[in-house]
């Protein structure tokens, strides 16, 4: 699994013209999955993005987490994040999860952090979005996890 993060001041999306996410400062967070990815690896993911540590303390250090700032979640499914880019000039998405595994496993991601946090909104599912944000800072990462590592932290 793959998460970009952006800590933002606002983001929100559209589809076909109509809002239908939208947070204030929180983390707007591009989701993908990869192929062999399982339920394990998106709470792992999930847990991770929950807890990393992108937003500023009383000295301005990044030491609070979204959970820590009760902050905004807009969840936003992107597949193009597993693009393969090592060669030629057109991206292979051979490395992306097939869309009904892609849709379950952000399904289940979104599931768990309404779960597990105040403020969840999301983008849809292979709907042609428009992502607007006003990224803070700018602070963005990152985050994958392996299912190798995954499973091996598991045991």
């Amino acid at each position: 699994m793959i998460a970009l993060l952006q800590r933002v001041s606002e983001a929100s999306v559209r589809v076909d013209g109509d809002t239908v996410g939208a947070i204030g400062a929180g983390l707007l967070v591009l989701v993908c999955a990869e192929k062999g990815d399982t339920e394990r690896e998106a709470e792992a993911l999930l847990a991770k993005l929950l807890g990393y540590r992108v937003f500023p303390d009383a000295a301005g250090k990044m030491n609070r987490s979204l959970a820590d700032t009760a902050g905004g979640l807009l969840l936003v499914p992107q597949f193009t994040l597993a693009a393969d880019t090592k060669s030629g000039t057109r991206p292979s998405f051979s490395p992306a999860a097939a869309p009904e595994d892609g849709r379950r496993l952000f399904e289940h991601v979104v599931r768990q952090a309404r779960g597990r946090h105040g403020i969840v909104e999301t983008g849809k599912f292979g709907a042609d979005m428009k992502v607007s944000l006003v990224n803070d800072g700018p602070v963005t990462f990152w985050l994958q996890v392996d299912p190798v590592a995954v499973s091996v932290a598991g045991r």
